[in-house]
């Protein structure tokens, strides 16, 4: 499991996740698998639906649940198994390419900055040596880069 023997010939293994549920019961979820020929991967687990598991080896396991603890399971199998096997769709690769997920990440995190210094005007005290950029104004330019980004993420090449 470590990337150092690789795994024996026609065997590869699925990729489980595993996070209880809101009654601590636990629920594994497939999200890939991994291969002598694709060795790592990267899963998404942020969209994943809690309580919404699918078929895993490790029922049988007595494994300790404790309502806070997320597990990881691999299961060497068949590579044939593994063709079969159909992942939660949340966990799949991005569509986006990773330049337009990037340009969306860095709008959200300058606004939630930007933001998060927002004042009133009863609250600002006056200093000749800045300038005060009105929050509409920034939420205005965020709405209208994201609009330009999604209509043609190269607009900026223009």
């Amino acid at each position: 499991m470590l990337g150092t023997l690789p795994f024996p010939e026609g065997m590869g293994g699925s990729v489980y996740f595993c996070y209880p549920d809101q009654s601590g019961m636990a629920v594994w979820q497939l999200l890939g698998f991994v291969t002598n020929e694709k060795p790592s991967a990267i899963f998404k687990i942020s969209g994943l639906k809690s309580g919404k598991g699918s078929q895993h080896p490790f029922g049988a396991m007595n494994l300790p649940q404790t309502p806070t603890v997320a597990q990881i399971g691999i299961s060497v199998e068949l590579l044939e198994s593994l063709a079969q096997q159909t992942p939660v769709a949340s966990a799949a690769v991005s569509s986006v390419d990773s330049f337009t997920e990037f340009t969306q990440k860095m709008l959200d995190n300058f606004y939630n900055f930007a933001s998060s210094f927002a004042v009133t005007q009863a609250q600002m005290t006056p200093n000749p040596s800045e300038a005060f950029i009105p929050a509409n104004i920034v939420l205005k330019w965020y709405e209208n880069f994201q609009r330009r980004l999604t209509q043609n993420p190269l607009f900026w090449k223009t």
